[in-house]
């Protein structure tokens, strides 16, 4: 089953519903990061809902969801574009909670003390971030709790990711729905009851129900539009170039003094963990690029040290 995406509109547009598979993103970025079980979950999930908040988003336009609790696994951060690109990571992959109820302890290991922020860059000169204080450590309950106090959107939001006792990815998805206050109190009771018939969206996925599918046991009982589906894929905007430009903003000195003790640079893309490095020779090109780059940005006539025949008193 491909990584997809869903949104649909019911009850004459009082209602949107938001649903979403994503085993094969989530398993990506867990194998990329080798996060063990509950970092898994917690990264996962965390995914999911970036991809949840950025359906809509057009192109490069991107929605960037950080978690920022007083757990064991350090801030998590997932972003996703108007393209369907989902990418993240977790500061303290390898984190090891017992279990509660049976289940992976996501709650404790993410910190239920801390805040969410939600940042959505949308090609404008800024971008707008908000925040909201951790409710649970569970991510789910953390983002509806969000879009109530900070972007005023009431909502029911889950997301699931069910790992096997080995660490792979059994599952991963979530869905949200929104209802307008001006529904009916019927429609209201209706759409509760199907949540709680369509239970843990993590154990639907792994029973074989996809996007099109949640979205029939979440509308049931309702006439529903399919406005677009999207496909979804881990994937990060990184590159060799990209990592040379961050070598360059080091500047000439630190570049020089890397050559001259290191010989050779390394850097690895926090997002996907691909390593990019630069021999000797990769990185003395970079730079001579960067001091030719300043001295094109030095105004002509400028001169690099003080004027013959004189001597520069320094500071008083």
């Amino acid at each position: 089953m491909s990584d997809l995406l869903v949104r649909a509109i019911a009850g004459d547009g009082l209602i949107r519903v938001l649903a979403a598979e994503a085993t094969g993103l989530v398993s990506e970025a867990c194998r990329r990061h080798d996060t063990w079980p509950v970092a898994s979950a917690a990264l996962g999930r965390a995914l999911v809902g970036a991809a949840l908040l950025g359906a809509g988003l057009k192109g490069r336009e991107t929605v960037t969801l950080r978690i920022h609790g007083d757990g064991p696994l350090g801030a998590i951060l997932a972003e996703a574009d108007g393209e369907g690109h989902v990418r993240g990571y977790v500061t303290h992959p390898h984190v090891d909670l017992p279990l509660k109820d049976g289940k992976l302890d996501v709650g404790a290991a993410v910190g239920r003390t801390g805040f969410l922020y939600v940042t959505r860059d949308l090609g404008l000169k800024e971008m707008y971030t908000g925040s909201a204080p951790l409710v649970s450590g569970e991510i789910a309950e953390d983002l509806t709790h969000y879009l109530w106090t900070s972007e005023q959107q009431p909502a029911a939001v889950a997301l699931g990711v069910l790992v096997h006792p080995d660490g792979a990815i059994a599952a991963a998805g979530g869905y949200l729905m929104q209802l307008l206050p001006t529904a009916a109190e019927e429609e209201r009771q209706r759409l509760e009851a199907n949540l709680r018939e369509l239970g843990a969206v993590s154990r639907a996925i792994a029973a074989g129900l996809g996007p099109h599918q949640m979205l029939e046991r979440l509308l049931a009982g309702f006439a529903y539009h399919v406005l677009d589906e999207q496909a979804l894929e881990f994937r990060c905007r990184c590159s060799r170039e990209r990592a040379a430009g961050v070598l360059a903003s080091l500047g000439s000195a630190e570049l020089e003094a890397m050559l001259r003790e290191e010989g050779q640079a390394e850097l690895r893309c926090e997002f996907c963990g691909t390593v990019y490095r630069f021999g000797r020779d990769e990185l003395a090109a970079v730079l001579e690029e960067t001091r030719g780059a300043r001295a094109e940005s030095r105004p002509r006539g400028a001169a690099s040290g003080p004027p013959a025949g004189s001597t520069d008193p320094g500071p008083d």
